[in-house]
């Protein structure tokens, strides 16, 4: 039977078969995209090593659960499950794609295994599909254009507004689509005008819209349109491909590899240079990132894989008071830069130019807390911890120290403090525990089954001893056997190491690591996450780890701590999970089970700003002497959060956390109306003890 249609392989153009210009177009096109690809490896090839290739099974999770499954995009819900639309119709419509691209040259082409019915299935849901990422696309397209959310705005300074390239790129994916549904409905049209078999069109598609609004042309007409929609197509298709790795649309391309290559761990730091063991980092001539070759393949790799979405930077608590940092633009700057000095034509442009000074300033790395918001939001499992702290070596090694930070940097490194305190009073709050709660000292020969590691703001601030004390009375309480190393015990090294100073680090966990040995404990418990960050992450070959209020919740379980109801029924308590309790390590849950146990106690959520998407206090570590330039309190944001949420009590686990909502509360006009508590305070408050 004749064909209704002349098909783009048989078709001749200006008396030349067709099928040239389809074969000239993928040939070039793939060539371009090569050449493309290729000159954006090659700053990859010049970085810093970076081993990806351990754990391959949980990669693949990975792979499946972020990448395929979407897993971060609902937590912005509308603009998440358009993205979700639009990810899934794409990979519908690859095959359409493929098999449309090899209809130019082979007349009658059908991919293998894609005939019979599976083949009608496949018909069915690639038209259904194209259609739903249409509407998507449209919805995107009014939603960027009219109604643009506030965290896609780009300041003067970081360059020009990114909405053009954003709407480009939907026109792009709607050309596909209507030209693909063009394209089969004018076959459909024209079979049916000679009264051939024809496919039915889904309903409701754009195939059966557009197949039904050609009902009337005629065959000339159809025969035209037939083979403008596929050569539009075509080109569109081949120019989309040599498009995306041009801008911040790469990520179409990188995301799959980023996030199979994504770190696999939390909390930990990555080393100063992969392959260098730490006893030999003295012999390294640099410490850190100075300049854009410095960062590891993985982290260019971060910088093509950026969305632009701005979700990073929306959570990030250092954005959200207005200090100089936004996470979204520590990725776009690199690539800006990336694509300036390795240009698609020509050699890389000049030599290496230092990072700090020129796309980076010095306060803009000083500003990030490690929270690690950024990282728990991004889509596509973009890293930035590693980053700041790799920048931070670099200036560091540079001498470039913020005056306010020097100085506790050298008392940690004379005394093991921040505050050059002496080291023989670093078991002073042992004297506030009680005299029913002997605390046993290591220092003095004394042996136990537990070690309570106490870190350095808990031994030395006045109101922090508190914490500790309340600490060792719970222990007492659940007849834990555990002892203090007291002068022997040096600062963990968790800030210092995360804020560039990795030698220091170094001394400290060695000092540490050679008296928790020597005490020969079989488990160690902290009350300070950023302690108990380090002991897991940092160090190496010592005792199990554990938080207290894992050991208040076993406590609890066994019979050996036991609540008293609370004496003011009326209060409503909330729980602000710390970052390196919770986003580092995922304790959530023992917190929350400690405090909901105590008996008539009433606590809420602070609702979308709990549990992984925590705000964070601004108090961690030596940001407590670190002067930023902000806006506001990072804390005063996080204690209206707790008032909005009907609050009068903040109760945390972390004794840099309580220092600074202690200190918001103040600052907000709120003294007296709303309290921050410890945890251990509160358990040791309502301990049933006996008399």
């Amino acid at each position: 039977m004749e064909p209704a249609l002349i098909s783009p392989a048989s078709a001749t153009l200006a008396g030349i078969p067709a099928k040239i210009f389809f074969i000239l177009i993928p040939l070039a096109g793939v060539g371009i995209f090569a050449w493309i690809i290729w000159r954006r490896i090659a700053p990859l090839l010049k970085a810093a090593p970076d081993n990806r290739l351990q754990r391959i099974p949980e990669r693949i999770r990975a792979v499946l659960k972020i990448w395929l499954g979407q897993w971060r995009h609902p937590r912005y819900m509308l603009a998440g499950v358009l993205h979700i639309v639009l990810f899934f119709g794409f990979l519908i419509l690859g095959a359409r794609s493929t098999q449309l691209v090899v209809l130019g040259f082979v007349d009658g082409f059908t991919l293998p295994g894609f005939g019979g019915i599976f083949g009608v299935v496949y018909n069915v849901l690639k038209d259904y599909a194209g259609t739903a990422v249409f509407i998507s696309v449209a919805i995107l397209a009014i939603r960027r254009g009219a109604f643009t959310p506030a965290r896609y705005a780009v300041p003067d300074k970081y360059g020009k507004d990114h909405t053009p390239e954003a709407l480009f790129v939907l026109g792009l994916i709607a050309t596909l689509l209507i030209t693909e549904s063009l394209f089969e409905a004018s076959l459909m049209a024209a079979q049916a005008l000679k009264g051939q078999h024809a496919e039915l069109a889904p309903p409701l598609t754009l195939v059966w819209l557009f197949r039904h609004l050609l009902g009337t042309a005629s065959i000339g007409a159809l025969q035209g349109l037939h083979l403008a929609a596929y050569t539009i197509h075509d080109l569109t298709f081949f120019f989309f491909l040599c498009f995306l790795p041009l801008g911040k649309h790469f990520h179409v391309i990188t995301s799959l590899f980023n996030v199979f290559f994504m770190r696999l761990d939390r909390g930990n730091v990555k080393p100063v240079r992969h392959g260098v063991d730490e006893s030999k980092l003295d012999e390294l001539k640099s410490f850190g990132v100075k300049t854009f070759e410095d960062f590891t393949w993985k982290h260019m790799l971060d910088f093509y894989s950026c969305v632009d979405c701005g979700r990073c930077s929306d959570r990030c608590p250092a954005n959200r008071v207005k200090r100089p940092l936004s996470p979204r633009f520590i990725s776009i700057k690199a690539r800006d830069y990336a694509f300036a000095h390795y240009p698609l034509l020509g050699p890389a442009a000049g030599e290496a130019q230092a990072l700090i000074g020129g796309i980076y300033s010095e306060d803009e790395i000083w500003s990030c807390t490690t929270c690690g918001a950024c990282e728990e939001e991004c889509p596509v499992a973009i890293e930035y911890i590693d980053k700041m702290v790799d920048l931070r070596r670099g200036m560091v090694d540079d001498g470039l120290v913020p005056q306010s930070l020097q100085k506790p940097l050298s008392a940690l490194e004379k005394r093991g403090n921040p505050w050059g305190k002496m080291e023989k009073k670093r078991a002073d709050w042992v004297a506030g525990a009680g005299a029913d709660c002997p605390v046993k000292l290591f220092e003095k020969g004394a042996a136990a089954e537990t070690l309570y590691f106490v870190d350095s703001i808990t031994s030395y601030d006045d109101r922090m001893q508190k914490i500790a004390q309340a600490t060792a009375r719970i222990l007492c309480a659940a007849g834990v056997d555990f002892g203090i190393l007291g002068k022997d015990e040096k600062d963990s090294g968790h800030e210092v190491r995360r804020f560039g100073e990795e030698m220091l680090f170094q001394s400290l966990k060695e000092q540490n690591t050679e008296a928790i040995r020597a005490a020969e404990v079989k488990r160690i418990v902290v009350s300070d996450p950023h302690a108990y960050n380090a002991l897991k992450k940092d160090y190496a070959g010592l005792p199990p780890v554990e938080h207290i209020s894992e050991v208040i919740v076993a406590g609890i379980r066994s019979g050996k701590l036991r609540l008293k109801p609370g004496e003011n029924g009326s209060r409503t308590y909330v729980y602000h999970d710390p970052c390196y309790l919770g986003r580092h390590n995922a304790l959530y849950d023992a917190p929350r089970q400690a405090i909901d146990t105590i008996p008539g106690i009433r606590r809420v959520e602070m609702t979308g700003d709990c549990r992984d998407r925590s705000f964070c206090c601004g108090g961690g570590g030596l940001m407590l002497f670190y002067e930023p330039e902000e806006e506001q309190r990072m804390g005063v944001v996080r204690v209206q959060m707790a008032k909005n949420a009907g609050a009068g009590v903040i109760v945390t686990a972390c004794p840099f956390c309580l220092v600074n909502i202690e200190d918001a509360i103040k600052v907000a006009g709120l003294e007296g109306k709303m309290e921050a508590i410890d945890l251990c305070e509160l358990i040791d408050r309502h301990l049933q003890r006996d008399t």
